[in-house]
């Protein structure tokens, strides 16, 4: 039996499991880290942390070791903090009994991936531990990289205090960073460089450019609220939630979707807001409005890419154009999941955005469903059934 026949046929359970994982994910967004963002305006949170470290893993590939499956340390990157829902954060100029934290971890794997089905749910605690252990190539260089973004991100702001300088430092040459000098040699050194604020070498500055800029984005703000409804969801926890969302919906897509391609296109999608901003999908229904962001967010995207090497800019900027041309399987699956991400954090947050546009449901299938369906059949009618109570309530079906 086919999903789309499952859920004709009146069983939802997986589907529910899968969104019970993914809706309880969205309280990441709430863990405060011990790093501020860039500009400095605030700490970050852990799900906005993930992007930025799965985007530092696909940024610095090349300096990845033989063995390294770059694709999948991105994934592990995705799924690497999600037990800080329950086990927090623990910040490493404050001592933590690390045994103590290993225990409240691995009960927090244990039971946020038990809300998901069987073979998601050894899947996904299978890469956590595999992350954890440090073992293999590709774990290794998913760790190195979430290691040293801290201090990147410390580095290439704009001021640092004492404190913090003493703290980054001491890490570099005493704490948990040291271990990346046998693992990304060429990456350590550069942190060396930039925090004794020596330019390091051209490529590598050049990347880090570019990863400086796309901080920026945990300051755009989206009209969709994080699921509690406390404040506006911003587009770099976004990426992450909806990268998480097509590795858990996976199975729905069409059996040519390369699902690592589809992450890395999420993964860089909204990349061109922070030069272009964000614009509802609920909002902007002027087509001059649309052919105006249109062209904002090609220019976006013109000078952001070209910030990198040539043969990454190429590359990363052929993924960002497959995904908005929405031709290819893989695109269209994509596009689909990047639609569902926010239907249900209005749902749950009593309207959110839909709200704010006076949205009823027949404008909810054409500008939502409608692309919902054309990548992922099977999962309209499962949001739309879950929507559903609320348009009529409010008198809006």
């Amino acid at each position: 039996m086919t999903l789309t026949q499952s859920f004709e046929a009146g069983s939802t359970a997986r589907l529910d499991a899968q969104f019970a994982f993914l809706m309880e994910a969205d309280r990441l967004k709430t863990v405060e880290r011990a790093n501020q963002t860039m500009d400095r305006a605030r700490f970050e949170n852990s799900a906005e942390h993930s992007w930025h470290a799965a985007l530092a893993a696909a940024v610095f590939a090349p300096l990845a070791q033989t063995g390294v499956d770059v694709d999948r340390a991105i994934t592990m990157l995705l799924l690497h903090d999600i037990v800080e829902i329950d086990a927090g954060d623990h910040p490493i100029h404050i001592f933590h009994n690390p045994v103590e934290v290993a225990e409240a971890e691995a009960r927090a794997a244990t039971r946020i991936y038990g809300l998901l089905p069987e073979d998601l749910r050894a899947r996904f605690l299978a890469l956590w531990q595999e992350f954890e252990a440090m073992q293999t190539p590709t774990a290794r260089y998913a760790k190195a990289v979430d290691f040293l973004t801290p201090v990147l991100q410390s580095v290439g702001a704009p001021e640092q205090s004492d404190e913090e300088r003493e703290i980054v430092w001491r890490n570099l040459t005493a704490g948990r960073a040291t271990k990346t000098a046998a693992i990304v040699p060429a990456l350590y050194r550069f942190c060396i460089d930039r925090f004794e604020e020596r330019p390091g070498e051209e490529d590598l500055a050049a990347r880090f450019a570019f990863w400086c800029e796309a901080d920026k984005l945990k300051s755009v703000l989206r009209a969709t609220p994080i699921a509690d409804g406390s404040r506006p969801e911003n587009t770099g926890e976004h990426s992450w939630h909806v990268m998480l969302y097509a590795l858990t919906l996976g199975d729905l897509a069409a059996p040519q979707v390369d699902l690592a391609l589809a992450l890395r296109m999420l993964l860089l999608h909204d990349i061109v807001e922070v030069d272009a901003g964000d614009t509802p999908i609920h909002g902007a229904v002027d087509p001059a409005a649309q052919a105006a962001q249109a062209r904002a967010e090609l220019k976006a995207a013109h000078r952001l890419f070209g910030l990198l090497p040539r043969a990454t800019a190429t590359e990363f900027r052929a993924t960002w154009d497959a995904f908005e041309a929405a031709q290819s399987p893989t695109a269209i699956f994509a596009k689909s999941i990047d639609r569902a991400q926010p239907v249900l954090h209005n749902l749950a947050s009593d309207g959110g955005s839909w709200r704010t546009y006076d949205v009823t449901l027949a404008q909810l299938d054409t500008r939502v469903g409608d692309k919902i369906a054309r990548g992922a059949p099977a999962l309209w009618p499962f949001i739309r059934a879950r929507v559903f109570p609320w348009f009529a309530a409010m008198g809006r079906a």
